[in-house]
């Protein structure tokens, strides 16, 4: 956790590998939904279905879908316990869901925090492909608000990858091969028409 908080501090990100064991990525998979919805861009009035811009599928997270499900999200609020202890952030809440990229779906490039609402503060997002290989394409390419590029992430099992929503534009490049995620937001309580902006 302390290699967590301090390249936070000093860069604004984090590559965790190994975040779970093998097994505990089995088990997160054998929670994966049967359904899913086509993955919508923006928040509340703003909300719509563009294919030009991602094309993945989602399934929001709930603690009843499974042990595993649990267990990843504790693992989350001491995250989010931690960077407010040492950042005073505010984070109030955590939203995830899981990803589906079939062949050929794409993310392009975007911020997490929407405009107008930028409540989202720290991202998440967790892999959970037992194999991948170079061929296989989907890295999430992360770059600085000045278009440049820092790194190509593959999405190896096991892997977290942590970072501040506000500062790092990024992209999920197509992808030759099913590929699952976990992608989350801790956010602070942010107030609109006066009342408060809770995640549904």
């Amino acid at each position: 956790m302390q290699k967590l908080i301090d390249a936070l501090a000093t860069q604004g990100y984090f590559v965790w590998d190994d975040f779970l064991s093998q097994k505990q990525v089995n088990d997160l998979k054998s929670c994966l939904p049967e359904t899913w919805t086509k993955a919508r861009i923006g928040r509340n009035d703003e909300v719509a279905r563009e294919s030009s811009i991602r094309s993945d599928k989602i399934h929001w997270l709930a603690a009843e879908q499974g042990i595993a499900v649990q267990d990843f999200l504790e693992r989350m609020e001491v995250i989010r316990r931690e960077v407010n202890k040492h950042f005073y952030l505010g984070l109030f809440e955590y939203e995830a869901h899981f990803a589906k990229y079939e062949k050929g779906d794409f993310y392009q490039k975007h911020l997490d925090c929407f405009r107008g609402n930028e409540n989202r503060r720290l991202t998440t997002v967790f892999y959970m492909n037992d194999t991948w290989e170079q061929q296989d394409g989907g890295e999430l390419v992360v770059y600085d608000l000045e278009d440049r590029e820092l790194m190509k992430l593959a999405p190896k099992s096991g892997r977290l990858f942590v970072f501040l929503s506000e500062q790092f534009p990024h992209e999920v490049l197509p992808t030759n091969m099913e590929r699952f995620s976990i992608a989350g937001w801790f956010r602070t309580n942010g107030v609109k028409n006066n009342l408060l902006d809770i995640a549904q």
